[in-house]
C-alpha cells in the first residue's frame, strides 16, 4: 500500500507518470526508460543511508531504480528534514584510518567500489582530527542531489504500507531503523519472527559563539591531524574531580524520558550508551569513555591536569555548531539544559538541538535472510541498512551498496557474489546472516564493523624486523594492518565482479 504519493521531478527529462501498486493500492512514479536495457525498475523502499547507496549502485550499473521516501509526508521521531540520507544522530563516521581501524578500513573499501556516500562524505569533510565528520546539511543536500539529478533514478514520495507487491519482482527495504509501524508489522506477518530492537539516542549541539573559551580550548586529541583537520579540531571543556562528582551525579539523579510498557525490556545498543545510562554503571565510566582526559593540554594551565574533559566536534562547515561527543541523552530538555551548564565552558551554552531517545527496530536477519541479503520466504525482497541488524551510518551504506549491486545483477537473471569474509564489508554480510553465530544461546544483535569478526590470517608470524617477538600494541597494531591490507588486496575482484 503506497499513501499519498508526490513525485520529486528532473529538470533533465519529462516525468511522465505510470501507476505503482502495491496490495491494491495504486500510487504513481515517473515511467523508466534507459534506452541501454529493458530492465524493470528496481524498488528501493527508504532514503536513508543504505536506500540511497543502493540505489546509486543500480542506477550506476544501469538498472532503473524508484526510491520510494515517506518524508515529509509521514515524519520519524528523529529526523527533522526531508533530505536523503540524512545524518540524524552524529555527524562523524568516525575513523578514517584504513590501515589501522576497521571502520576506515570499510571507508575505503567504500571509495573503491564507487560510494556515492564515502563521496559525498569527502566532498563535505570537516575537521575532526583522526575522524571523518560532515556537514550533516551539505552532505545530505550532496546526496539528494546526485540521486534527482540520475537519469535512472526517480523519487516517489509516500508511505509503503504493506510489504512490496510480487510483480515488482525486486525490491530493496532500506527503511532503517525508524520503519513505519505499518510495513514493520507486515515484514513480521511474512516472517512470522518476532521483531529485536534497542534504543538508540541523539547528543546534543551547541552554538560555539556560546562557549567560554576562556575556560574551553580547541585541541585534538594527541594534535592528531585528521581528513580535513588541522590537530585542533575539538574544543575541549576541563573538569577537576569535584566538578565530575557532582556532575555525575546530576546525571544518576535526573529528571530522564520514561518509556511505555511494552518498551521497557528494550536494550540500549552497547556503542551508544545514553550518558546517564553510563554514569549509572559507576563513577569512573564516563571518565573513561567520552571524558577520558588522556593526549590533551590545557592552555590556560598546562601544569594542571584535568580530572575529566568534555569534547565537542564541530557539526557544520560554517564552524557555528559543535556536537558534545559521546553525549547522548534521555535526560527531559529542562534537565538537559541545566546539568549541561555546569559544563566548565558551557555555563552559558545555547542549545541548537537537545538530545534524544528513539526506539530501533531490526529483524533477526540470521535466521530470515540468505546470503544475497534475500527475505528467505520472498525471494525477491532484499534487505539492506540497520533494519538488518548492522549499526553505524558507514555500516548501513555499506550494506546498501552490496545489496544494490546484488539487485543489479538479479534484474539481469545473474548473481553477484558475496563479498569475501576476509574484507569489511564481507565480514558485516557474514554477521548478519549468521556465520559467526554458534550455539543455541546465540543472539544476535547490532554490532559496528570491527577486526573481531574478521577470520584469522593463518600463518601470521608477530616479529619486528629485528627478529625480537611483538607484544601489547605494537602485536595489535601490526595485526591490524594486515588485516586492513588483506582485505584491500581480497576486495578488488569483487568490486569488479559486476
Amino acid at each position: 500500500m503506497i499513501k499519498n504519493t508526490a513525485v520529486r521531478k528532473k529538470k533533465s527529462r519529462a516525468a511522465a507518470l505510470c501507476p505503482i501498486e502495491a496490495n491494491g493500492v495504486i500510487g504513481y512514479a515517473p515511467a523508466m526508460e534507459n534506452s541501454a536495457t529493458s530492465t524493470k525498475p528496481v524498488h528501493v523502499i527508504g532514503g536513508g543511508l543504505a536506500g540511497s547507496e543502493a540505489a546509486w549502485q543500480l542506477a550506476q550499473a544501469g538498472v532503473p531504480v524508484i526510491i520510494h521516501e515517506m518524508r515529509p509526508v509521514k515524519k520519524t521521531a528523529a529526523h527533522e528534514t526531508d533530505g536523503l540520507a540524512e545524518l540524524v544522530c552524529s555527524n562523524s563516521f568516525r575513523s578514517d584510518n584504513a590501515l589501522g581501524n576497521a571502520v576506515g578500513l570499510l571507508h575505503e573499501e567504500m571509495r573503491r567500489a564507487g560510494s556515492l556516500i564515502m563521496k559525498c562524505a569527502d566532498e563535505h569533510k570537516l575537521p575532526a582530527g583522526g575522524a571523518l565528520a560532515v556537514d550533516r546539511v551539505l552532505f545530505s543536500k550532496a546526496v539528494t542531489q546526485a540521486l534527482t539529478e540520475h537519469p535512472l533514478i526517480s523519487i516517489a514520495i509516500g508511505e509503503v504500507t504493506g510489504l512490496p507487491p510480487a510483480e515488482w519482482e525486486n525490491t530493496i527495504i532500506a527503511t532503517g531503523p525508524l520503519t513505519s509501524e505499518p510495513l514493520a508489522k507486515a515484514i513480521l506477518e511474512v516472517t512470522d519472527e518476532d521483531s529485536l530492537a534497542f534504543f538508540d539516542a541523539i547528543a546534543p549541539i551547541v552554538y560555539k559563539e556560546s562557549i567560554d573559551f576562556d575556560i574551553a580550548w580547541m585541541q585534538s586529541r594527541y594534535d592528531k591531524k585528521g581528513p580535513g583537520g588541522d590537530g585542533a579540531d575539538y574544543i575541549n571543556c576541563p573538569m577537576n574531580k569535584d566538578e565530575y562528582e557532582t556532575f555525575i551525579d546530576a546525571l544518576v539523579n535526573s529528571d530522564q524520558t520514561e518509556f511505555k510498557d511494552w518498551e521497557k525490556d528494550t536494550p540500549y545498543f552497547e556503542s551508544c550508551l545514553p550518558i546517564e545510562v553510563m554514569a549509572a554503571r559507576g563513577p569512573e565510566t564516563l571518565r573513561w569513555g567520552p571524558m577520558k582526559p588522556v593526549g590533551l593540554t590545557n592552555p590556560h594551565d598546562p601544569t594542571v591536569k584535568s580530572h575529566a574533559i568534555v569534547q565537542l566536534r564541530q557539526d557544520n562547515a560554517l564552524g557555528t555548531i559543535y556536537n558534545m561527543v559521546g553525549f547522548q541523552t534521555k535526560m527531559k530538555y529542562g534537565a538537559q539544559v541545566e546539568i549541561l551548564r555546569t559544563i566548565p565552558g558551557l555555563e552559558k551554552a545555547e542549545f541548537a538541538r537537545l538530545g534524544g531517545i528513539h526506539r530501533n527496530t531490526f529483524i533477526n536477519s540470521p535466521v530470515l535472510l540468505n546470503n544475497q541479503l534475500q527475505l528467505k520466504a520472498r525471494l525477491d525482497l532484499r534487505f539492506a541498512g540497520q533494519i538488518m541488524g548492522v549499526e553505524g551510518y558507514v555500516e548501513s551504506a555499506a550494506l546498501g551498496l552490496i545489496a544494490g549491486r546484488m539487485a543489479a545483477a538479479q534484474a539481469r537473471g545473474k548473481t553477484y557474489p558475496v563479498p569475501p569474509k576476509t574484507t569489511a564489508m564481507g565480514s558485516l554480510v557474514e554477521h548478519v546472516t549468521g556465520g559467526y553465530m554458534t550455539g543455541p544461546k546465540a543472539k544476535f544483535q547490532p554490532m559496528n564493523v570491527n577486526y573481531g569478526i574478521f577470520p584469522p590470517i593463518e600463518g601470521l608470524v608477530y616479529k619486528s624486523e629485528d627478529g625480537t617477538r611483538m607484544r601489547g600494541k605494537d602485536k595489535t597494531r601490526f595485526r591490524k594492518k594486515h588485516f586492513s591490507l588483506r582485505a584491500l588486496d581480497d576486495i578488488q575482484d569483487w568490486i569488479t565482479a559486476g
